[in-house]
């Protein structure tokens, strides 16, 4: 129960507060920081034109997920520093629609049985909002897998 208040708490956040708008030099310090990250972990991801550095580690099968879709998903989420601040082991389901946008945009990437890994700026997570555990302006990495497509 607390994982489906923290979801529902995440999404009402975003969808009563806009991300806010960050300049010019504000996107390249995130890129900064996003690139020396994956450096670091020897990741090579592609970045798509909002931002997202993304992985997609198996291709799974079927149809690709569509945004009116429900997906089964087991994640982890952590900071670019390692610290865990959300996991998933089970599978949950979620609505690809309530999701932020970073994970709305990969998802109508991947198919049932796809494993990807992405690192989110904060344009395209919680932008200027502490949610929880994550502090405003966080950069966001994300491992998840599509368990099912419902």
């Amino acid at each position: 129960m607390k994982r489906f208040n923290f979801f529902l708490f995440a999404l009402a956040s975003v969808l009563l507060f806009s991300c806010g708008s960050y300049s010019d030099d504000q996107l390249a310090e995130f890129d900064k920081k996003i690139e020396k990250h994956l450096k670091k972990k020897n990741i090579d991801c592609e970045k798509s034109s909002s931002g997202l550095y993304y992985k997609i580690l198996e291709e799974g099968e079927g149809e690709l997920i569509q945004f009116t879709n429900t997906v089964s998903v087991k994640y982890k989420g952590t900071f670019l520093n390692g610290n865990v601040f959300d996991e998933q082991t089970e599978p949950i389901e979620l609505p690809v629609s309530d999701q932020i946008n970073a994970w709305k945009e990969l998802m109508l990437q991947l198919k049932k049985g796809s494993k990807a890994y992405m690192v989110a700026p904060p344009q395209l997570g919680y932008g200027e909002y502490k949610v929880e555990k994550i502090p405003s302006n966080s950069i966001l990495v994300f491992e998840l897998e599509i368990v099912d497509v419902l």
